[in-house]
């Protein structure tokens, strides 16, 4: 009796820890990717990121998909910068795809991805969007190298004058150096930033496991029956464990019950019938 109640308890403690994660998890995840146009900021470089969770078996597939995608546009709208597929273990696998991207056409190819994870059966689970005012930075850059092409210029003209003394020069020549390595530095500086502007950095990350799907009402018994056999193996793994956790002290205490039945209650019965 005191076994069944200890097994009764584990499984209900399992049975309410399924039913309440696996709403958190629904509702947590997001679904949609962020309604947002950042072509509309003139001067603001964007960096974008993208993470899908899609079946282990979708990974590669969708991976390739967004290949071919960006191999379509040509390499002047569309570049991969860098790739990688790895297999963690059994129905583990990671990935990532990165490009540089036509700026007009970037938050457009961002979506099509995301609507090709969902055709696959997966889902978006984290986006991100970053911006730096590039302009900005190149307009500060530019005063900043006129100021320095003035001061470059006086420079000049004073270790021209034939009476400059020799530790005058030292000096100019020091101040010299420092003006050609500042024009240097905004120089690269504001190429850089011109070329953050004429390509849009991407980045997809896939990983496997289970979509993040909250009822679907399009199909409300495909929908229903997904999110029940998640519900399922979700308390069958916690119930394991739970088993494992109690399993040593439970046998424990049936073996302690048992000794007592087989011992402790003869000696009981012997003393009192003497």
């Amino acid at each position: 009796m005191m076994l069944r109640q200890v097994a009764g308890s584990m499984m209900l403690a399992a049975m309410l820890a399924g039913c309440s994660k696996a709403p958190e998890e629904n509702a947590s995840a997001p679904q949609q990717p962020p309604n947002v146009a950042p072509s509309a900021a003139p001067g603001v470089a964007f960096a974008y990121r993208y993470a899908f969770r899609l079946p282990f078996d979708q990974v590669a597939a969708a991976q390739e998909a967004h290949a071919q995608a960006c191999e379509r546009l040509g390499v002047t709208r569309c570049r991969i910068t860098g790739m990688q597929y790895r297999v963690l273990g059994e129905k583990r696998i990671e990935g990532m795809l990165s490009f540089r991207l036509a700026p007009d056409i970037a938050r457009r190819f961002g979506k099509s991805a995301d609507g090709q994870v969902r055709s696959a059966g997966g889902a978006l689970v984290d986006a991100e969007i970053t911006g730096t005012d590039a302009g900005s930075d190149i307009a500060a850059l530019t005063a900043q190298r006129r100021s320095d092409a003035a001061a470059m210029k006086q420079v000049e003209t004073d270790l021209a004058r034939r009476g400059a003394e020799a530790d005058d020069r030292i000096d100019l020549q020091v101040r010299q150096a420092e003006l050609q390595r500042s024009r240097a530095a905004a120089d690269a500086a504001i190429a850089a930033r011109r070329d953050s502007l004429a390509a849009t950095p991407m980045t997809f990350t896939y990983e496997s496991g289970a979509g993040i799907g909250t009822f679907d009402t399009s199909a409300p018994f495909a929908s229903a029956a997904g999110l029940a056999w998640d519900s399922v193996i979700l308390t069958i793994t916690v119930a394991l464990g739970l088993l494992g956790l109690a399993g040593p002290p439970a046998l424990l205490v049936l073996m302690l019950w048992w000794l007592w039945r087989r011992f402790a209650r003869r000696a009981l019965h012997r003393l009192s019938d003497g």
